[in-house]
């Protein structure tokens, strides 16, 4: 999906407003395994990954990787509280696949705001799809049994396994790599 074809499926833009829209965007060609932000550091960009996939990740004491949230195809990419509130950082994000993107800055993205009231309800419309996201991703790891947590991320990202190393894909779901490996050899 576009970013077009994104914003007008959420609101109704029209063509003279879309191609202003756009203009605030920054279309970027980012190679496989960059880093975009570091914990600590304030998201001043929110993404729109048009190609390619992502994802964010914070530390363990013990420095290993936990996997937030994946970001493919048609999906914005950002640390959404950093970014919003315009704090630092818990998470990193990183570029998986060789990708195109568009970036809006948190100020450019201001100025959307002020001067369309549509992007307003853009806005608001992105912010419930995020958090029903992670407040579906929080019930499951809460309430669902590990088949069950798979099942779900397959749901969401459907060919993530050919795509994202597995360590990964375990982290993202709360398992280890050995649980994920007997939930899907019982798929094969």
């Amino acid at each position: 999906m576009t970013i077009t074809d994104y914003l007008t499926t959420l609101v109704p833009f029209s063509h003279d407003e879309l191609n202003d829209i756009l203009s605030y965007f920054e279309k970027e060609y980012i190679q496989k395994n960059k880093e975009l932000l570091k914990e600590g550091q304030v998201c001043h960009t929110l993404y729109f990954v048009e190609q390619g996939m992502g994802r964010s990740y914070y530390l363990k004491e013990d420095g290993k990787e936990i996997t937030q949230w994946f970001f493919g195809e048609g999906k914005f990419m950002t640390s959404a509280d950093s970014f919003f509130n315009q704090s630092p950082s818990h998470y990193y994000l990183e570029i998986l696949e060789d990708s195109i993107v568009y970036g809006i800055s948190y100020k450019k993205l201001d100025l959307l705001l002020a001067k369309y009231h549509k992007m307003e309800k853009f806005a608001r419309l992105l912010s419930i799809e995020m958090l029903t996201k992670i407040v579906r991703k929080l019930n499951a790891i809460q309430f669902q049994t590990a088949r069950e947590r798979y099942d779900y991320m397959i749901s969401e990202f459907p060919d993530i396994s050919h795509r994202v190393p597995l360590g990964y894909i375990a982290s993202y779901l709360g398992m280890t790599q050995e649980t994920l490996s007997r939930i899907r050899r019982n798929d094969f």
